[in-house]
């Protein structure tokens, strides 16, 4: 060796970099493929729920999907989330919308039976989405949940041949034997029927 401090040259730095972000990238592509068959609607995240808070199905094989289901979490997006993944609670649906700015995650897929309606029959034949706010706070109710959410609703519908009207697109209130008010006197229930119709 004769004492000189020998460096790459700067081609070996950037194969070297190049090298680097393939992985990186790749990593990126698989996940973002895994995302998109993971999810029903392709605007959601996927967020899943406790396998231990659904019931493993093959629908509509198994059981016919008749309902889209509207509900209220009286909770945060984050804590609904939180609540859906821990076994222990017993309880989930198919999608949570927030309310800020509309974001919906996936926590249940379509195929499967979630646990949102407190009534067997309802669940089996029924997708379930939640929606961030309170009962008693029209204020969570945002123009964009409204437009994300109808835009959900009018997919789900399409894909399972749903009619878009009050008798198949119902409140959680309206299922047999509930205990539950939501979405509650606020939900404005012509304005979201007529935008799952024009979505």
């Amino acid at each position: 060796m004769d004492g000189t401090r020998r460096f790459p040259s700067r081609r070996r730095l950037l194969q070297g970099a190049v090298a680097a972000t393939v992985p990186a990238a790749l990593v990126t592509a698989n996940q973002a493929t895994a995302q998109a068959q993971a999810v029903d609607y392709p605007l959601a995240e996927w967020v899943p729920a406790s396998t231990s808070n659904y019931t493993a199905a093959n629908r509509p094989t198994t059981y016919p999907i008749d309902y889209v289901i509207i509900h209220v979490t009286q909770e945060t997006y984050a804590d609904t989330l939180a609540i859906f993944q821990n076994p222990a609670k017993k309880v989930s649906a198919h999608y949570v919308v927030r309310s800020r700015d509309g974001h919906i995650a996936q926590c249940v897929r379509d195929r499967n039976v979630a646990w949102h309606a407190g009534n067997w029959t309802y669940n089996t034949r029924s997708i379930g989405i939640e929606h961030e706010g309170w009962v008693d706070k029209p204020q969570y109710f945002t123009n964009a949940m409204y437009e994300q959410s109808a835009a959900l609703t009018a997919a789900i519908c399409s894909k399972y041949d749903i009619p878009m009207d009050r008798e198949h697109i119902i409140g959680h209130h309206q299922v047999p034997g509930s205990d539950h008010t939501d979405p509650g006197p606020y939900w404005d229930w012509s304005r979201y029927i007529r935008l799952v119709n024009f979505a």
